[in-house]
């Protein structure tokens, strides 16, 4: 059902079975996919898409323009996925010359006054919680979990199933597969719970476990707990994806305990 008092484009694409409830606007080529429930008051800008199966609540604005003061209009586009749930008062800004795109993933949960900034990429099956404030050109990898309240830097990476606790501030890049807390931000433990929920085994868990004790607890240099894992743990795809994560990470990671 689209309401007789809703926006919407000439140009605008809508899918089967989309719901737009009143005072809710679709601009320009904004295109909407099937079973998506738009609520009122709900603005989606042109140039942006999305998927199937959505829920976007009253206030959320999304592929606006962004703030960053270096934007000179170049055609960059937002992306929803399928499934994604965008709560109240989210805002999500278009990507700019860096990636050309902000975009999030399927099954994704926004909760109410999330911020997104231009150029951000979110994964799959991640949730951030309220308030939190998303600068420039960040990653989310799969599976992460962010608490209320968290502000971040520009350019950091947060890596798949880690789990970020509330009122942190992130300014290092976080390894996939661990919790992260307290000022300054620092590991304090294996994202266990999140992995066993997720399928992981538990041999798996022990070794990502094993992994993050010699590259954080032991008192090693970085370069070389990389090293003393290559050489002690299984070369298994979990040890290579913390390896690469850490060493392409020039901005650095966050402290050990």
């Amino acid at each position: 059902m689209i309401s007789p008092l809703a926006n919407i484009s000439k140009d605008a694409k809508i899918g089967k079975n989309v719901t737009i409830e009143a005072f809710a606007s679709v601009l320009g080529n904004a295109e909407i996919g099937d079973n998506t429930f738009i609520h009122s008051n709900a603005l989606i800008y042109p140039d942006t898409t999305i998927g199937s199966g959505c829920q976007i609540f009253p206030g959320a604005v999304i592929g606006i323009v962004s703030q960053d003061l270096k934007y000179k209009g170049e055609k960059a586009v937002t992306t929803v996925g399928n499934n994604t749930i965008i709560r109240e008062y989210v805002t999500i800004h278009k990507g700019t010359a860096d990636r050309m795109i902000t975009s999030i993933g399927n099954n994704c949960m926004l909760m109410a006054y999330v911020h997104v900034a231009h150029d951000c990429v979110i994964g799959n099956n991640v949730i951030i919680a309220n308030s939190v404030g998303l600068s420039g050109h960040i990653t989310i990898e799969d599976y992460a979990i962010i608490e209320g309240m968290c502000g971040t830097q520009q350019f950091i990476t947060i890596g798949a199933h880690s789990f970020v606790a509330g009122f942190s501030q992130i300014r290092k890049s976080v390894p996939p597969f661990v919790r992260c807390a307290r000022e300054p931000m620092q590991f304090i433990g294996v994202n266990t719970i999140g992995m066993a929920r997720r399928g992981f085994d538990k041999e798996a868990i022990r070794q990502v476990e094993d992994i993050y004790r010699l590259i954080f607890v032991r008192g090693h240099n970085m370069t070389n707990a990389l090293e003393i894992v290559e050489q002690e743990i299984e070369n298994t795809e979990i040890r290579n994806q913390i390896l690469n994560f850490i060493r392409t990470k020039k901005e650095g990671i966050i402290k050990g305990i």
